[in-house]
């Protein structure tokens, strides 16, 4: 595996730490696979991720967002007595899936149809961010020598 030295970036940058944590965690050998979920770009500020959760209901499953990172989590419920099982093929383990996300981005809302968990998310830049375009006026013109000496 190969590492990268970031120091160097950091020496004249504040407020990056960030990136590096994001640059670290990407890094991990430890793949998550379950559940698994899609993100689909529905235009150009909004997105969906879709999770699936199969068995899990809307009591089971907490949605919070903390410092940019959305954190879906999912508690396994208590298998019922006397259950006997020839084949077990729908996984219902508790769960914790982790997004990042970008400056601006915020969950505006979630729901959950035909086991399919999905969680709408819109960026949001504020109106001082935006590109604004500068009105460029007029020179008043100044009279001339010619036209001071005129008048």
């Amino acid at each position: 595996m190969r590492t990268y030295d970031l120091s160097p970036l950091f020496r004249s940058s504040i407020g990056f730490d960030r990136v590096s944590r994001l640059l670290e965690a990407s890094q991990t050998s430890e793949a998550v696979t379950y559940p698994p979920y899609n993100i689909e770009k529905l235009g150009e500020n909004a997105y969906r991720i879709t999770m699936a959760v199969a068995g899990f209901g809307e009591g089971d499953v907490d949605i919070t967002v903390q410092d940019n990172a959305l954190t879906v989590t999912g508690k396994a419920q208590p298998e019922p007595e006397g259950t006997e099982y020839l084949h077990r093929g729908i996984a219902g383990r508790a769960f914790e899936r982790r997004f990042q996300l970008a400056d601006h981005v915020e969950v505006e809302g979630a729901r959950l149809v035909n086991g399919l968990l999905h969680v709408e998310l819109v960026r949001r830049i504020p109106e001082t961010l935006k590109p604004r375009k500068i009105e460029i006026k007029a020179a008043t013109s100044q009279p001339t020598i010619e036209q001071k000496k005129a008048a």
